[in-house]
């Protein structure tokens, strides 16, 4: 079966976004945005919600010619490439490598684990916080950035019962990003 995995940048007071909808405290420099590269390398898939997927989808358009640097460019194509799930009840059409999702996202997401290939990612809070409540993220990544932001998006939705994990990686990075990896236990 496959892995189920939701990595994200997340404040040190656990929020993805700030209460205004912002993340640009999360942006990676160079050396995360080649952890990220590696990372995306190994997916064999990523589940997005509207909102994330919208916000990812300029990155389909980055080219040789309009990179801003190697790593944005080596990221834009690794995102090109991996397939993409959009769970969505109100758009109607999705880009390349991209295959609109409609049904109930439990049943999708456990059909997609059940499906060879390699490991999936989850991103978007909201798409997130149904799959966390429903037991099917298997592994936890948190890039801790080194800022308190006071509310917004958070990282981890409220659970009606204890998720014991098992911490399985640190990295620490010089933009002074702490990278937090961990497994249900």
């Amino acid at each position: 079966m496959r892995k189920l995995m939701y990595s994200i940048g997340v404040s040190l007071d656990g929020y993805i976004a700030d209460a205004d909808g912002k993340f640009d405290w999360a942006v990676p420099d160079e050396e995360l945005h080649g952890f990220h590269n590696e990372q995306m390398k190994e997916l064999g898939g990523h589940l997005c919600g509207r909102r994330l997927y919208e916000t990812m989808r300029p990155w389909d358009d980055v080219n040789d010619g309009n990179a801003g640097s190697d790593k944005e460019l080596e990221f834009a194509r690794n995102w090109q490439a991996t397939p993409k799930f959009v769970f969505s009840t109100t758009l109607e059409e999705v880009g390349p490598e991209a295959t609109l999702v409609e049904g109930d996202a439990v049943t999708e997401v456990r059909r997609l684990k059940e499906q060879p290939g390699g490991p999936l990612a989850v991103g978007g809070a909201g798409l997130a916080a149904t799959l966390v409540r429903a037991g099917l993220v298997d592994e936890y990544g948190l890039f801790v950035n080194p800022v308190m932001v006071g509310g917004g998006t958070s990282y981890f939705p409220p659970l009606e019962a204890k998720l014991d994990l098992e911490l399985l990686e640190t990295r620490r990075f010089g933009s002074r990003v702490v990278y937090l990896r961990y497994a249900r236990a």
